[in-house]
This record gives C-alpha cells, sequence and structure tokens, in this order.
C-alpha cells in the first residue's frame, strides 16, 4: 500500500526479549517527528516502558491483554489532525504478546477496516540471527497471512551473522509478499548508554550540552549519522 494520504499502524516486534523492539519504536518515533509526520505512541512492555520513558510526549502504556485499552489504538485513527493529517500510530510490543495481540486484532476484524481507511498495517520483526528469530518470523507470517507489510529488520546491534535469517523460507515468504529486509545499524555502544541514561529523546540527546552523560562532539556526529542512515531506509516505506 503506497499513496501520499495514507497513513501507517506500525507494531514493533519480535516476540522475544532483547532484540531491540524499543531502539526500532524510538527510532521510528525520532523519524517521525523529524518528518513532520503525526503519531501516537503505545508501550506494551510492563515491566520497563522503555518507549514511553524517551518519548512520553509522544507514547503512553497500554495492556496487551484488554481490548479496552488495546482500542485506544485504533482510536488514534479516527479523527484527523487540526491540519487534516490523518494520524499514525506505533505500538512496541513486549515479548510473548503475540497471541493476545492475534486474538485483539482478528476478534475486531482490524486488517480489513484499516485497509478501507487506508491505513497501512505493517508488522516489524527485529531479528537477531539466532533460530529462535527464524521460527517466530514464520508464526507471524502464518497468523496474518497476505495484507499487511512485513518489515524484518537485521539489528546489528544484537548480532551480526544472519545466514540462519537469510536463508530461511520464512524470509522467502515475506519477500514473495512484497516485504521488506531492512538492516538497523549499531550505534556505538557507550552513545547509546550515554543517551539511555539520560531517559531522553534522540533529539534531546543530540541537543543536550550540561548533564554529565552529555554526547560528546564526536558522539553527536556518530548519531547524527546513524540516524541518518536508517532514515534514508526508511523514506523507502510506507509509512
Amino acid at each position: 500500500m503506497n499513496g501520499e494520504n495514507m497513513s501507517s499502524l506500525n507494531f514493533i516486534g519480535g516476540e522475544k526479549g532483547g532484540v531491540g523492539k524499543s531502539v526500532a519504536a524510538r527510532v521510528l518515533a525520532q523519524y517521525f517527528i523529524d518528518r513532520g509526520q503525526p503519531f501516537t505512541g503505545f508501550d506494551t512492555d510492563r515491566s520497563h516502558t522503555s518507549f514511553a520513558r524517551f518519548y512520553g510526549d509522544f507514547a503512553s502504556p497500554v495492556i496487551v491483554e484488554r481490548y479496552e485499552a488495546m482500542d485506544q489504538i485504533a482510536h488514534a485513527f479516527e479523527h484527523p489532525t487540526p491540519d487534516g493529517r490523518q494520524n499514525s500510530a506505533i505500538v512496541d510490543l513486549a515479548a510473548q504478546t503475540a497471541a493476545p495481540l492475534a486474538r485483539w486484532i482478528k476478534e475486531s476484524d482490524l486488517l480489513p477496516l484499516f485497509a478501507e481507511m487506508r491505513v497501512a498495517v505493517n508488522f516489524w520483526h527485529l531479528a537477531d540471527g539466532g533460530k529462535d528469530s527464524v521460527d517466530l518470523l514464520g508464526r507471524l507470517i502464518d497468523t496474518y497471512g497476505e495484507g499487511p507489510n512485513y518489515f524484518v529488520v537485521r539489528n546489528l546491534g544484537r548480532g551480526s551473522d544472519f545466514t540462519l535469517l537469510e536463508q530461511s523460507p520464512a524470509l522467502q515468504r515475506v519477500l514473495d509478499m512484497g516485504g521488506r529486509i531492512l538492516t538497523l545499524p549499531a550505534l556505538h555502544e557507550a552513545s547509546m548508554h550515554k543517551i539511555d541514561r539520560q531517559n531522553v529523546s534522540f533529539w534531546a540527546a543530540l541537543n543536550s550540552r550540561d548533564t554529565p552523560d552529555a554526547l560528546g562532539m564526536l558522539e553527536r556526529q556518530r548519531v547524527k549519522t546513524w540516524l541518518r542512515t536508517i532514515y534514508a531506509a526508511l523514506d523507502e516505506l510506507p509509512l
């Protein structure tokens, strides 16, 4: 699905912990902010709420097991913004939320509804190169089939050998359905730790100068380059 008047519902998942889902959600949030795309964020991780912590002005916690809570995601698309644009949404999925999410989506008949509304539904699968990530990708496709967009993200911050993924029938199925495979480059570890300790957005981290964990000049340049590289890939997606 493409088109200038479209918006998108983005489920940032991978089903297992530690694959970088929240980092991807934060990058996508910063991308929307920098591109002037209105969005609402939702954080389903009740243990860490990493997304809501870093982008508190845009994201709030939501309990995936409660339909009335998850319905807030759909409500974000009911009304245009004051300037007439349609909102988008980012949902940072905690580990092991696939089953309740699927129940909500299927019992609400969400995919046909959003197709009628011209909202692109994007499933982001963060992968670390292990067999678990490949198996979980297969389950994701089995659950939703054709219709939504699938973006498989090789997270270089969580692994370097993605041979199992790249040679898997699951990835080939994604590509056959028009899905995309993306690469999330690793950011220098010390810089990421500094940003995380500040509990701020990437923009705030780049513009902060007077805190103990403020990024140095070259660290700021590396973060800018990192974001610029990712943005170039995101520009090609239906967002």
